[in-house]
């Protein structure tokens, strides 16, 4: 399993893409995270202009094993949701890095205890 490098990853599991000029960066889940729950069949997904907050649930995955928080590894507004994957939860599984993005937010406050693709793999090894 291979972590793109350029993403920072939280102990929760989601991933976070550097931010764009704007300050909107984006937001999935690990291809760890999406293996171990399972076929994803339903996305709940932050609404668009709520504000979500590093560490805390902003919405859901539920998968034919269980139901799973999803967590927000930064502090900022929503500015877009993947209704690809509100239409189609299975991209969550197939593409956890590309099309199987959550949702896009503008970064309020940068986050401190994201992890780098290595110290990620290191934590989920074994």
């Amino acid at each position: 399993m291979s972590n793109p490098q350029h993403l920072r990853y939280s102990k929760e599991h989601e991933w976070l893409s550097p931010a764009d000029e704007d300050g909107v960066a984006t937001v999935g889940i690990t291809e760890f995270a999406a293996n171990a729950l399972g076929d994803v069949v339903y996305a709940q997904l932050p609404d668009v202009g709520s504000t979500v907050t590093a560490g805390e649930t902003c919405g859901e995955l539920e998968s034919t094993k269980s139901v799973s928080d999803l967590y927000s590894p930064v502090t900022g507004e929503v500015t877009e949701i993947n209704q690809d994957v509100v239409d189609d939860p299975s991209l969550v599984n197939s593409a956890p890095f590309e099309g199987g993005w959550l949702f896009k937010v503008r970064v309020a406050e940068e986050p401190v205890d994201l992890l780098t693709a290595d110290e990620y793999a290191a934590q989920n090894e074994g």
